[in-house]
């Protein structure tokens, strides 16, 4: 197999994989969707040029990618759903009796993940969409 077909086999695995993920986080309330859709588009624009097309043409997810790759931002509305699911997995993890040193890890980088999405700008106009 040609190195390059390859490589570009692996984005596309790995971007199809994000996809599948971010598309699950849409309508499922624990999983993430915005950092699975832009590891999509990063991983489809080394890939696949059409699905890194349609990506930031889809209407709901399309605008989540145009303002990480213009502006570094994460709007108002993702920040709030992120903050969500960041605040109820301890909470859920202590309820299931998870190990204290696997719960402290997990809040240990659950706040650097909320600092990190804090820190973002919402974008232009606050970020409101999707």
């Amino acid at each position: 197999m040609d190195k390059r077909l390859g490589i570009r086999l692996f984005w596309l695995v790995i971007g199809l994989g994000a996809l599948g993920l971010g598309i699950l986080g849409a309508v499922l309330p624990l999983i993430p969707t915005t950092p699975f859709l832009l590891v999509a588009a990063f991983a489809f624009a080394r890939s696949s040029p059409r699905l890194a097309a349609w990506l930031e043409a889809h209407p709901q997810f399309g605008p989540l990618v145009a303002n990480w790759r213009d502006h570094g931002a994460i709007s108002r509305r993702a920040k709030i759903a992120a903050m969500a699911v960041i605040l109820a997995t301890p909470l859920i993890s202590l309820a299931l009796g998870i190990a204290p040193w696997i719960l402290a890890v997990q809040i240990g980088v659950l706040a650097v993940v909320a600092m990190f999405i804090a820190s973002r700008p919402d974008g232009p106009g606050g970020g409101d969409t999707a």
